[in-house]
Formats: structure tokens, C-alpha cells, sequence
């Protein structure tokens, strides 16, 4: 028994011993400051991105080899073109681009532009040990003229291509300026008529309604454009343009109480309808709208702004009128008469008719017209066709406006005419004058229930202008970048988006490159007034 007990203490010892042979020595773990330090700086790594920075910085590098008497002639002539574009109707996009195109054309790397809609300035940076030269300039009448911003722009692109003597520019651009109208105003009086004449058919008119409207509207064009040239605010104006087809209707139903058969068969409501889309038709909601998209939110958020201002200008206008009449006896109200024409291939042809009398209005030309009435003709299609479907009106606009600006992007660039020029008549037809005029009725015949309808009817009215503004944007943003896919050019990039590595350098980002300084500001915005149908010219 002690033997084998021996036996197996010697077999544990002997097989302790294999263990302690074939288990490697333990390594000790460094320790101490240097390790710690490896350790930070691995982390440190791993944490930190490896790219540039989240915005690239301007950086002003080495002079553009400009003389000041060039640069201050270069500047000038940027600023005036800028100015020219802003006051006919251009986005702050299109001003920045064009201001950034001509100076880099003339070697001007170094430039900042800030757009407020009520002014413009252009900076340009000399260096660390020079002064600055930096101009500001107060955009003063404005008024929708596409035929003159076509003009500019096609001389900004003859300009930044083939680049010559700024003298020479100089005069170029002054003689489009100074250029007059294509159109006489007796002309753009008549087609402002014929655009409120084709809405009171479109809503369900006879002719005797068409003709009182078209004389309410010449009344409307003749008065704002007085208005105007006297220096009244944009506000009283349009509350007095609004009170004009509301007074007409009123006197409408005061003749028709005197025993006039005529004006009894007459819907007087249908006049005040149209003479509202006609108001309507001046406002920039495309313009605000594509400065949001474009990252432009406080000039956007004043075309908004100015937007609501002109339409309570319409709504108090038109409650006025009808508040004095009711106190008279006299009720100008909506009935069921006031509903579409029921003739679809009437209802097109109307909104041809009004497309295109809205573009010659703004003194749009040839192919622009042609194109801004097929465009309308097809958004009236498109929203009869999806309200027919059960979709919401807000809903329907906005689909139909996406096509309006897709359509117009694909045949701006084909066709070598103005976008905005075509999608701000393609969308008129859309506008909801009727609602507007519903709701105002509603508050003001039933002052105790009405106010909740009225709010309501005219709510849904907004809900439409905002579907219509929306989706007349984001369909020509997507149509830009369509045309892009397709033909090899840039894609549009919002103010504020920082080029990616590996992207070219753009004459129109909004950005600074870190190789010259230029680029712009982001905008402080400004109300922006712009020519109801009559204002000056």
C-alpha cells in the first residue's frame, strides 16, 4: 500500500512537472506613460475623420491679377445685371449665379454677393493689405417682365462665354434695359380682360357674365396701373383692385331688385370670382417657393409674407364691399350656379385661353406663350382628371403643377426660353379664386355661424396655393436634374450645400471656393412687391 501510494505521488510530481515545462512564461503587460499614450492616439483615430471639414472655409490664396478701375467696371456692371434680373421676376438663385458668372467671366475670384430682394450687394475682397470694394444697390420698381429677363439672360451667357470689354457689355446691357416693351399697354389691358373673361366661362359664366367681367377687369388694370404710378402702396391697391368686381356685382344686385331683368339673369358672384383670379395671377408664389427649395428661407419667407399681404389686401377689399351691401339689402352671395362648366372640352380650351392671356399680360412672346397655354391646358386636364379620381383639390393641384414644372424644365432648355415664365402661366388656371370668394361670403352674410365655414372654405383655398407653389418647384427641380442626368451638366445644388470631393468648381455655387473666395452670403430677404395686372411698366 505505501508503494503505490508512492507510486501515484510520483506519477502527480512528474506530471506537475510536464505542465510547468510545455505552458509558455507569462509576458507582462507593458505599463506606464508611453502605452497610455498609444493607446490615446489609436482611439483618437479611429474617432476622428480622416476628410475636410463639414464646410470648407474661404481662404483668400494669392490676387486675381485685376486693376481696381477693372474691378470697380466689372463690379458695377454685375451689380446693374443682377438688379435688372431681380426687378423683372428672377429668383435670388438665378441673381447670385448671374453676378458670380460675370465677374469670374472677367477674372474676379474673389467676390461675395448678398440678395435681399429690396437691394443687392456685391463685395469683392482684394487681399489681407487691400480694401474691399463693395457696392450696394436698392432694387426699385419691380414688374413681371419675362421678355427682358430672357434678354438678360441670354447676355450674361454670350457675356461669360465669350468674354468681352466690359464697355462693350456695358452698353449691350443698357440697350436691353433701356429696350421697350414688346407689347403696347392697351394690349396687356385687353389680355388681362380676356384672362378674367375666360374665368367667369370656366366657372360656369354666361356670356353676359364673361362681358361684365371683361369690363370689371379693364376697370382693375386701368386703376391698380394709376395706383401705382402715384406711388400707393401694394397693399391699398389691391384692396381697392378687389373692391372693384365686388362694387360691380353689388350693383348688379341692385339693379336686379330696380325691376332690370338683365342684370337678374346675371350671377353676380361669378364677376367677383373672376376678378379675383385675376389679382391672384400677379403674385410671386412660384418665386417663394423656389427660393425654399433652393435654400433661399428668408427671401422666401418674405415673398410669402408679401404673398398673404396682397391677399388680405383681396379679402378685405372684397368683405368691405359686401359688408356695406348687406347693411343696404343687398346680398351678393354664392349659389349653385357658381360651379364649373360642365363641357370638359370647354373647360380646356378655357384654360388655354387663360394661360396664354396671363403670359402675354407679363409680356411674354412667341414660343413662351404658345408653350405657357398647352402647359395650362394640361394641368386643367390633369386636376379635373384627379378630382374626379377622389383625390383632394390641394392634393390634385400640387400633382398637376409637378407636371407643369417638369414640362417647362425639359422645354426650357429645348425651346431656349424662360422656365419661370412658363410655369407661372401654367398654373393660373389652377388658382382657386372661386374658394376665396366663397369663403368671404361665408364670414361676412352669416356672421355667427359663418366665420368657422368661411374660415374653412378659405383655408382649403391656401391649402390649393400652397399645393400649387410646391409642386410647380419640386417638379422643375426634378426636371433639372433630369436634363442633367441626360446631357452631361451640373445638377442643382441648394445655397449652403458644400461641393463633395471630386466635384468640379461651379461659376454658381452659392458657396465660397477655398481657391478664390467667391460665392455668396445666405440672403436676408425683403418684401417683394410684385406688378399686380396694371401696375407700371
Amino acid at each position: 500500500m505505501r508503494e503505490e501510494g508512492r507510486g501515484a505521488d510520483g506519477r502527480d510530481q512528474r506530471k506537475g512537472i510536464l505542465n510547468d515545462v510545455a505552458r509558455p512564461p507569462r509576458i507582462p503587460r507593458p505599463s506606464g506613460p508611453r502605452h497610455e499614450g498609444r493607446i490615446r492616439s489609436q482611439t483618437r483615430r479611429a474617432f476622428r475623420p480622416s476628410g475636410p471639414p463639414t464646410d470648407e472655409i474661404p481662404l483668400w490664396t494669392s490676387p486675381d491679377g485685376v486693376s481696381v478701375d477693372e474691378a470697380r467696371a466689372v463690379i458695377d456692371l454685375a451689380l446693374r445685371a443682377g438688379t435688372a434680373m431681380l426687378a423683372t421676376g428672377a429668383s435670388a438663385a438665378d441673381v447670385t449665379t448671374t453676378v458670380i458668372n460675370l465677374a469670374r467671366a472677367y477674372g474676379l475670384r474673389s467676390v461675395h454677393i448678398d440678395v435681399t430682394y429690396t437691394s443687392i450687394t456685391v463685395s469683392y475682397h482684394r487681399g489681407p493689405n487691400a480694401d474691399p470694394i463693395t457696392v450696394l444697390r436698392v432694387v426699385g420698381m419691380r414688374t413681371q417682365d419675362f421678355t427682358r429677363l430672357e434678354r438678360l439672360r441670354a447676355l450674361v451667357t454670350d457675356v461669360s462665354r465669350t468674354t468681352i470689354p466690359v464697355e462693350e457689355a456695358r452698353v449691350r446691357f443698357d440697350a436691353v434695359v433701356t429696350a421697350a416693351h414688346p407689347y403696347r399697354r392697351w394690349l396687356v389691358t385687353t389680355a388681362s380682360a380676356v384672362l378674367a373673361a375666360a374665368v367667369a366661362v370656366l366657372i360656369g359664366g354666361g356670356w353676359l357674365v364673361t362681358l361684365v367681367s371683361f369690363v370689371s377687369a379693364v376697370a382693375i388694370d386701368r386703376s391698380t396701373h394709376f395706383l401705382y404710378k402715384l406711388g400707393i402702396a401694394p397693399f391699398f391697391a389691391q384692396v381697392i383692385a378687389a373692391a372693384i368686381p365686388t362694387a360691380t356685382a353689388t350693383l348688379l344686385v341692385v339693379a336686379a331688385t330696380r325691376g332690370s331683368g338683365t342684370a337678374a339673369s346675371i350671377e353676380p358672384s361669378l364677376v367677383v370670382a373672376a376678378g379675383i383670379v385675376l389679382l391672384l395671377s400677379g403674385m410671386s408664389v412660384v418665386g417663394a417657393a423656389e427660393d425654399a427649395l433652393a435654400g433661399y428661407y428668408v427671401t422666401a419667407g418674405a415673398r410669402t409674407f408679401e404673398v398673404g399681404v396682397l391677399t388680405l389686401g383681396i379679402v378685405i377689399g372684397v368683405s368691405l364691399v359686401l359688408s356695406i351691401g348687406n347693411r343696404l339689402g343687398y346680398y351678393v352671395a354664392v349659389t349653385s350656379m357658381t360651379t364649373l362648366e360642365p363641357s370638359r372640352a370647354l373647360q380646356l380650351g378655357c384654360s388655354f385661353v387663360i394661360a396664354a392671356a396671363f403670359a402675354v399680360s407679363a409680356y411674354a412672346v412667341g414660343r413662351a406663350v404658345f408653350m405657357s397655354a398647352v402647359l395650362g391646358t394640361v394641368a386643367w386636364w390633369m386636376y379635373a382628371a384627379l378630382t374626379g379620381a377622389t383625390l383632394g383639390a390641394a392634393t390634385s393641384a400640387a400633382i398637376a403643377a409637378a407636371v407643369v414644372g417638369l414640362l417647362a424644365q425639359a422645354a426650357s432648355g429645348r425651346l431656349n426660353m424662360s422656365a419661370i415664365a412658363v410655369t407661372t402661366g401654367g398654373i393660373v388656371p389652377l388658382l382657386p379664386g372661386r374658394a376665396v370668394y366663397q369663403g368671404i361670403s361665408q364670414i361676412v352674410s352669416d356672421p355667427e355661424t359663418g366665420f368657422v365655414t368661411g374660415m374653412t372654405t378659405l383655408a382649403g383655398a391656401a391649402g390649393i396655393g400652397m399645393g400649387l407653389a410646391a409642386g410647380v418647384s419640386i417638379g422643375s427641380y426634378f426636371g433639372g436634374l433630369i436634363g442633367a442626368w441626360r446631357f452631361g451638366g451640373t445638377l442643382p445644388r441648394i445655397a449652403g450645400q458644400r461641393r463633395r470631393d471630386g466635384d468640379e468648381p461651379r461659376a454658381s455655387d452659392a458657396r465660397a471656393d477655398v481657391d478664390g473666395f467667391a460665392g455668396s452670403s445666405d440672403d436676408t430677404g425683403a418684401l417683394t412687391p410684385v406688378r399686380p395686372p396694371g401696375g407700371p411698366t
